[in-house]
């Protein structure tokens, strides 16, 4: 548990990726239907770049091809972060509804807080 909300923490914190409005046209980059997507999509493509990385040689192409991942990569994180911000929402408002003894919104909020929460690896 320590280590998911660690996770949930980083995430939230992050700023909203740099690309978020600067207008350039990211067609290629790999789209994430949801967060188990998006999740699957962040970590296949990390590892691609690490296989890239790993090259002797750092060719122009290798170089253009780390450029293009990073689309895919940033857009993967985007939606990591939308629901780790979400997630931390629900969270305080659990934690205030808990406060108040309030169980009809605790019951609908934690429903919420799950239905994200279950998509994040164990």
């Amino acid at each position: 548990m320590k280590r998911r909300t660690a996770l949930i923490l980083a995430l939230a914190m992050r700023t909203t990726p740099a690309y978020a409005d600067d207008g350039v046209d990211r067609h290629d980059a790999e789209k994430s239907a949801d967060l188990t997507a998006a999740m699957v999509t962040f970590s296949e493509s990390s590892k691609r770049m690490v296989t890239m990385l790993a090259r002797s040689n750092m060719t122009r192409e290798t170089m253009e091809e780390i450029h293009q991942l990073t689309y895919t990569l940033d857009v993967a994180l985007a939606k990591i972060i939308e629901a780790a911000t979400e997630l931390a929402d629900l969270l305080e408002e659990i934690h205030l509804a808990s406060e108040r003894s309030d169980a009809e919104k605790l019951s609908r909020v934690t429903d919420s807080y799950l239905a994200i929460a279950g998509h994040l690896p164990p």
